[in-house]
């Protein structure tokens, strides 16, 4: 609803945005798969092992945020993102991403 009272046709936004979760969703499993195989594929050491078990847990947390919002844009008109979930995933973003660069280096 505007500040005029009107209501908003939202159009084609909630479905851009859902589109929006998939990819992210996508790229952190893609990151995490990577994490995964590099630990399986190493030496085997307690590092690394607990490197690939954070990464799991991040990845299982970040499919948490985005198949809630994910779920919620599809109820109907969409609301904002609270700022509990979007630090949420702004965390599980920047996790793994930091060990995706623990992998590489």
């Amino acid at each position: 609803m505007s500040a005029s009272g009107e209501i908003r046709d939202a159009g084609l936004q909630p479905e851009r945005t859902r589109l929006a979760w998939r990819r992210t969703t996508l790229a952190c499993s893609v990151v995490a798969v990577l994490a995964l195989r590099q630990a399986v594929r190493g030496s085997g050491r307690p590092v690394e092992v607990a490197g690939a078990a954070v990464t799991a847990l991040v990845w299982l947390a970040f499919l948490w945020v985005a198949h809630r919002r994910i779920r919620e844009l599809a109820a109907g008109p969409p609301r904002g993102l609270s700022p509990r979930s979007a630090l949420a995933a702004v965390a599980c973003t920047l996790a793994l991403a930091a060990f995706a660069m623990a992998v590489i280096i």
